[in-house]
Order: C-alpha cells, then sequence, then structure tokens
C-alpha cells in the first residue's frame, strides 16, 4: 500500500433493509434505502466527522463499513484490498484493524463482568495472549492508554461502579486493546456531560496525534466537530450532500441543508449569533424516495427546477464538494 492509498474508500456503498410479509397469497415487501450511494474516503491519520440528523444512515454506514451489515451494493477498500464481500475468515482479520466505540457506554457493557474481563476480552476472541501475565499487561496498557490510570484501580471494578465518561474511556480501551488503525466512533460523547465531553474528544485527538489512528466521527453535534474534525461530510436521507475540511464547512457552508444545521448551533457571543432556520415540510419516506433532490420537501432555497434533477457531489473549490442544482448551474 503506498502512502497516498485511503485507509479506507467507499465507492457507491448502498444498504437496503427490507420489511413485510410473505404468505400463501403473496404479501407486502418495502425497500428501506439506509445508505444510498455513499462515496467516501479517510486517509492515514485522519479525521472525519460525518454530520446529520438521527435516521439518514449515519450510523449504518459504519455498521456496513465494520462489516456488521452485509451491504447491498457498492464497494469498500481498506488499505487498497476490496473488502465488500469480505469471507468469514477475511472479516476476522478485518475486525482487528478496525474497532468502533458505540454511543452508549453502559449498554456496550457487560454489567457482570469486570472492567479488566471486558478490555481483555477481544485478545481472547481473537487469541492474541498466551498468558494470563501477557494478557493483564495489554489491558493496563489499553485503559491507561484510554486515560484510567493507574489501571490496577480499575480492572477488578465494574461498569455500575464507574462514572458515564469512566466508562466510554473503558468502551476506548476496548477498541484499542486490538491496536486498530481505524475507529468508527458512532456519538461516542451524545450522553456525557459537556465537561466529561471534552476530556473524550482531548483523547480521541490524542490518539490520532500520537498513533495516527484514523477515525469517523459521527454525530449530530456540530459543535464539536471543529474541534476534533480535519474534515466534515453532511449526510442527509442516506446520501452525502456536502463534503470539505472543516473550515470550509463551518465558516462557508453551500449546501442549504448545511445552512440551516449550523444556523442552530448554540453561539455563546449574543452579538454573533444568527438567525435560526427552522426546516419545515416532510422528510421523504426512505421506502420511496424521490427521483429529484430529497431535501425539496423542507428546503428554503427550493426552486421548481429542483424537481427536474437529483443533484449529485460537484466541486465547488479545493476538496469542498456539494450536491444542490444551484451550486452546480452557478456560472
Amino acid at each position: 500500500m503506498s502512502a497516498n492509498t485511503p485507509i479506507i474508500e467507499v465507492n457507491d456503498l448502498q444498504k437496503t433493509f427490507v420489511t413485510g410479509h410473505t404468505g400463501l397469497l403473496g404479501g407486502h415487501r418495502t425497500e428501506i434505502h439506509a445508505v444510498d450511494g455513499v462515496n467516501l474516503t479517510i486517509k492515514q491519520g485522519e479525521i472525519v466527522a460525518l454530520v446529520g440528523e438521527s435516521g439518514c444512515g449515519k450510523s449504518t454506514l459504519a455498521l456496513t463499513l465494520m462489516g456488521l451489515e452485509q451491504p447491498t451494493g457498492g464497494q469498500v477498500l481498506f488499505q487498497g484490498n476490496d473488502v465488500t464481500y469480505a469471507d468469514k475468515k477475511t472479516s476476522r482479520a478485518l475486525r482487528r484493524q478496525i474497532q468502533m466505540i458505540f454511543q452508549d457506554p453502559y449498554e456496550s457493557l457487560n454489567p457482570v463482568m469486570t472492567i479488566g474481563e471486558i478490555v481483555a476480552e477481544p485478545l481472547v476472541v481473537h487469541k492474541l495472549v498466551k498468558s494470563r501475565a501477557d494478557r493483564d499487561a495489554k489491558v493496563k496498557q489499553a485503559l491507561e492508554s484510554a486515560g484510567l490510570k493507574p489501571a490496577e484501580q480499575y480492572m477488578s471494578r465494574y461498569p455500575h461502579e464507574l462514572s458515564g465518561g469512566q466508562r466510554q474511556r473503558v468502551i476506548i480501551a476496548g477498541a484499542l486493546i486490538l491496536n486498530p488503525i481505524l475507529l468508527l466512533a458512532d456519538e461516542p460523547v451524545s450522553m456525557l456531560d459537556v465537561s466529561i465531553r471534552a476530556e473524550i474528544l482531548n483523547l480521541l485527538a490524542d490518539l490520532r496525534n500520537t498513533q495516527g489512528i484514523s477515525m469517523l466521527y459521527i454525530t449530530h453535534d456540530l459543535s464539536t466537530v471543529a474541534y476534533i474534525a480535519d474534515r466534515i461530510a453532511v449526510m442527509y436521507l442516506g446520501r452525502i450532500v456536502e463534503i470539505g475540511a472543516s473550515r470550509d464547512i463551518l465558516e462557508n457552508p453551500q449546501h442549504p441543508y448545511t445552512k440551516a444545521l449550523l444556523s442552530v448551533v448554540p453561539v455563546p457571543n449574543p452579538r454573533l449569533r444568527s438567525t435560526h432556520t427552522i426546516l419545515e415540510g416532510e422528510t421523504p419516506n426512505p421506502v420511496d424516495l424521490p427521483p429529484y433532490c430529497r431535501f425539496y420537501s423542507r428546503c428554503p432555497m427550493a426552486q421548481e427546477q429542483c424537481k427536474d434533477v437529483d443533484p449529485h457531489l460537484k466541486p465547488v473549490a479545493d476538496s469542498h464538494e456539494v450536491a444542490c442544482i444551484r451550486i452546480e448551474t452557478k456560472a
């Protein structure tokens, strides 16, 4: 793999869930388009933030990249190798290099296992330790890398004995113990107090800076991405509608949806506050997506010609792409 090869590259990725039932006299079958043609790359040591409303497909995309959901179409390249439909052996090896941090730290931890047992479990599953001493040494290193020092004070405790921030650090330690090169962090701070959020964000940024770990940081909170992300991808109803460097997206958003999201981000200085853009109208049904711009029904800048085109990402500046007919038709 060359130095310029992305850690992960996604080409036209699709994930459709089939619902309904069939019977002797037939039945009703529907397809929910959770991820619908996503293109995305993450480079070595890069943090890409994936933002959007709940239900837009962010978590489904992460689960598909992790191999926990089978893609319906498209391609996933990991370090230049096609792993879209990897076999069991390849998937097992892949999960040693890609780890996921889930949203709810308490639901992610087994309440009857000690912290030491929880963090050591990936080593046991992948058969990576030969002795108890070796296992304990790796667990201590992982816990301390996640900010739980001294590790000995935590290994024999249970999840209910820890705070929310400490539990999230245990989740991170469990991900780090396999020495991954890519972390998929799904809303890792959304259930934590503001002061604890800063600590976890600092930890994630430090992991990138000291260990070179790449990261997909999933969130609906744009107030945190400016601090941690190199690039921002804005997702709406299964597709990325804008992507670019964090500063470009935050200071010069182009898509109406991105502008609406940024307009409601809290700003401490009242003089810098802007008018909130409250989106009205109904979100299209993911079972029956329109053949034109899927943001049309809620867009405050919608025009009649928006119903004639299904826009795709187009460059508007260096490393800044937008899917909007208003941008495409600019002179």
